[in-house]
């Protein structure tokens, strides 16, 4: 049978990697090239992405391939959602992209309301409405009067536009494009009402692609700087949280996912958007999947909190291992203190333990005091989240909840997973870790017709991975705490 070669990379808000994945009758085997970190640049108050970095990061990473005398039978790329590139006429990139993290959008969602309220917003997107949403970093920067909006020929999605530095080709992948709060789930394109709202011509916007479509090919500059013969790159789900909810090894529909990193991101798989008033209430999102379907699901601050903490400690000489992390967790009692890992005063604040203990003053409970506690507090209060969100799914999902598929980073965390379990009440799949980098290679395996559908890329990918299960313990404990972690989210 023959063996396919594809060459994932797959960046993240945090760092990003690339990696060479072999498929041989019927599974897969992956190797990590490349490694590096994505950090954010602070200049003059604003906060930007290093468009340039992260490209020489991908020809670097399909150099080292191009030494090994792989030859490569296709290239897809994921990142993170929401940010964009402005291209000038000449297609020259215009500037650094700004970062969803940039404050510039605090307070423009009320604004773009007072033109065309929320709920028609929701109605027209079925968005969850978060404020970095691409719609109004876009009505932020026309209210800047940025001289990269105004010179701008095209918007290109950060997955989107990498390729465009492959290939030469513009396009926006249905994924990525659907986090943008732009586009109509209905109708699968964007939504021209939403942009003249902004007095900005929805001709910016590229031509929508699906995952598995392949974009163009590498260019003669790059084959020669990489060693590539003219290489397809595939349109994979762009948005990496679509590429990972791709790799989780269902059986059957009956499961809710969550894809732990940065951001923990729990959902269901469904085949047309959920828009309701129940959905619109609880502020959940759809945004777009592979093979047809969509994802109904809820962004949930998740290791951001823990990330932040680290690096506070970092600064006067502690740094801790995962393993670490886990055992301190579990060396101090549970409960002690609980907040909302969603509140507003968690989402960049200068002191992310400071910002912490500010909570637990607020709510009148136990600040923590040494680092175990605060792993503990923010494990606890994830668990917990998980549980309310999960609760919140299981009103409007069209079958029952049978168990929770944990991906990515945080299915490596078994105390949290357990943890999880016993806050929700049903199993806990965990794994695959590296699900956001198996989901791009399935996609790229359709696209060059490798696999022919999504229950092919799952039977794949459960012959390849072996998942740990978590069945719910304490039951009791965990409800009784749950009602004062109701309470201090209100």
């Amino acid at each position: 049978m023959k063996t396919f070669n594809f060459f994932a990379f797959d960046i993240g808000a945090t760092s990003g990697r690339s990696i060479l994945a072999t498929l041989t009758d019927g599974k897969l085997e992956m190797e990590e090239m490349t490694r590096f970190p994505n950090k954010i640049q602070r200049i003059h108050n604003k906060y930007y992405w290093n468009i340039f970095s992260l490209f020489e990061a991908l020809k670097e990473g399909l150099k080292v391939v191009a030494s090994k005398g792989v030859k490569l039978d296709a290239i897809g790329i994921d990142t993170w959602g929401v940010d964009f590139v402005y291209l000038g006429e000449d297609g020259s990139i215009l500037g650094l992209p700004r970062s969803y993290r940039d404050p510039y959008t605090n307070g423009i969602p009320e604004e773009y309301f007072r033109i065309i309220p929320r709920k028609e917003v929701y109605e027209l997107t079925g968005i969850q409405i978060m404020n970095f949403n691409s719609i109004f970093q876009l009505f932020a920067a026309k209210k800047e009067n940025s001289s990269a909006l105004n010179a701008a020929k095209d918007v290109l999605f950060m997955p989107d536009a990498l390729s465009y530095l492959l290939t030469g080709k513009k396009v926006c992948e249905y994924t990525i494009a659907s986090t943008s709060q732009l586009l109509n789930p209905r109708t699968k394109n964007f939504e021209p009402k939403l942009f003249e709202a902004m007095d900005i011509n929805p001709s910016i916007m590229q031509p929508i692609v699906m995952p598995g479509e392949v974009i163009g090919y590498t260019t003669d500059n790059i084959n020669k700087d990489c060693g590539l013969n003219g290489v397809p790159v595939v349109a994979v789900a762009g948005h990496d949280t679509g590429s990972a909810v791709a790799a989780v090894p269902a059986e059957n529909e009956n499961f809710a996912y969550l894809s732990s990193g940065t951001w923990s991101l729990m959902g269901i798989e469904v085949k047309d958007p959920i828009i309701n008033e129940d959905s619109f209430q609880m502020n959940f999102t759809n945004e777009g999947g592979v093979g047809g379907t969509t994802r109904f699901l809820k962004n949930i601050t998740g290791m951001w909190l823990l990330e932040q903490c680290r690096k506070e400690w970092e600064t006067t000489g502690t740094n801790y291992s995962y393993p670490q992390i886990v055992e301190l967790s579990g060396s101090v009692e549970g409960f002690q203190s609980l907040i909302d890992p969603d509140d507003p005063s968690f989402a960049n604040p200068e002191s992310m333990t400071k910002a912490i203990v500010d909570f637990c003053v607020k709510t009148k409970q136990k600040a923590p005091v040494t680092h175990a506690d605060f792993i503990r507090c923010i494990f606890d209060s994830l668990a917990m989240k998980y549980k309310a969100v999960l609760d919140c799914l299981q009103k409007v999902a069209p079958f029952t909840i049978e168990k929770l598929h944990v991906i990515g980073g945080g299915s490596q965390n078994a105390l949290l997973n357990q943890m999880t379990a016993n806050s929700i009440g049903i199993p806990v799949v965990a794994g695959p870790a590296e699900a956001t980098a198996i989901g791009n290679v399935m996609m790229q395996a359709k696209g060059v017709g490798a696999v022919s559908s999504l229950s092919d890329m799952r039977k794949v990918i459960r012959n390849s991975t072996t998942p740990t299960v978590f069945e719910p313990k304490d039951s009791e404990v965990w409800n009784k705490h749950y009602q004062t972690f109701i309470q201090i989210s209100k």
